[in-house]
């Protein structure tokens, strides 16, 4: 027992060491990019930022302030993130709550179907065709075309068939019909996997700049991450010209200041949803 307890500790101590490294290995790009964006401009331009920063200014956020460019993307992807994830939910919940039940016609196909856009695509340029055929060049039309991801929907339908099935015959025995069964009992019994599954799709609509810079032609439409990107090719194109010593600060620095901002949002949420990720990929992506 005493030599089972001392390699207990041994391999405890291992661990949380590996796993604190991690942690800080993790943790410090973030602060780097945070010091880098208050930092002085020749302290950065001369590769002296490696943790802390070095005369300290907050000009670049002073700059984000007063950018209305910046404040029409940073709402773009607020826009995109609320109501594509909403839109995703119901799209996702109401189609798995479906292909959950056995009584469903067709459903072996049906979940056939959905798991072979899973293995095979039709690439990008037919993709990139269809989007445009489609009138995909809008705010509205990116959030209905990118409505779905499949292995969401197999996620959320694999804990849905876990539900046990002598709760939902108590309720059509009340008299719940199949609206009542899925909004009353469905759902809240499925908090972890839905909790899951909506950080998921909020995180893809807060990152996504691919398929934005491809299909949104107006600046009006254009999530932070495509505005992002542009200033990373303005300033690169300021430093190619050789102007770049006209600025009062570091290029790269607006580019941090924005990267943090664009993350706060993230931070602050995935905190609260991050206890509910173990149980609803377990209990959801293992069926019985």
């Amino acid at each position: 027992m005493e030599r089972l307890n001392r390699s207990e500790v041994i391999f405890k101590v291992i661990a949380y060491t590996f796993i604190a490294i991690f942690a800080l290995l993790s943790l410090y790009p973030v602060i780097y990019v945070f010091s880098a964006s208050i930092s002085g401009k020749l302290p950065y331009e001369l590769g002296e930022i490696i943790l802390w920063p070095k005369e300290i200014n907050f000009i670049v956020y002073n700059e984000i302030i007063y950018d209305r460019q910046f404040w029409i993307s940073y709402t773009n992807t607020l826009f995109y993130t609320v109501f594509g994830t909403l839109w995703s939910m119901i799209i996702s919940t109401t189609g798995a709550y479906a292909l959950s039940k056995s009584k469903l016609l067709f459903k072996r196909q049906f979940n056939f179907l959905l798991v072979f856009t899973m293995w095979f695509s039709a690439g990008m340029i037919p993709h990139f065709l269809n989007y445009k055929n489609m009138g995909v060049d809008n705010r509205w039309g990116m959030i209905v075309a990118f409505g779905v991801q499949a292995y969401n929907i197999i996620l959320l339908r694999n804990y849905f068939g876990s539900v046990p099935k002598e709760i939902e015959e108590a309720a059509i025995i009340d008299g719940a019909n199949e609206f009542q069964i899925f909004g009353r009992i469905y759902l809240p019994m499925s908090k972890a996997a839905l909790a899951t599954v909506t950080l998921f799709y909020a995180t893809s609509r807060w990152n996504g700049y691919y398929w934005s810079r491809l299909l949104l032609r107006g600046a009006f439409d254009q999530p932070l991450q495509v505005y992002l990107r542009q200033l990373v090719e303005l300033y690169k194109k300021i430093y190619e010209e050789g102007v770049v010593e006209e600025l009062t600060y570091a290029a790269d620095s607006l580019v941090y200041a924005i990267i943090i901002c664009s993350i706060i949002p993230i931070l602050i949420i995935y905190p609260y949803i991050q206890k509910y990720f173990t149980k609803g990929v377990n209990l959801g992506g293992v069926k019985e």
